[in-house]
């Protein structure tokens, strides 16, 4: 089982890898990794910036479930 995990992660990574290298050629439709980190980080709903505070909690919970030991 966690052979498959692990092969899903790296099927996850490369798949993100070649729709990076799709959105970098020249005239491409695809928004790039960092487009869509711009967007999601101005996402705010009055006062309170959503976008970043949802951004804050991926990554606490990606680094509690995988780097917490």
């Amino acid at each position: 089982m966690r052979a498959v995990a692990i092969v899903g992660f790296l099927a996850a990574l490369l798949l993100l890898a070649v729709l990076e290298v799709l959105a970098r050629r020249p005239g491409s439709r695809v928004p790039s990794l960092a487009d869509i980190c711009a967007y999601v980080m101005r996402y705010e709903v009055g006062p309170v910036p959503v976008g970043r505070i949802g951004v804050f909690g991926f990554w606490w919970w990606l680094g509690w479930h995988f780097l917490a030991r």
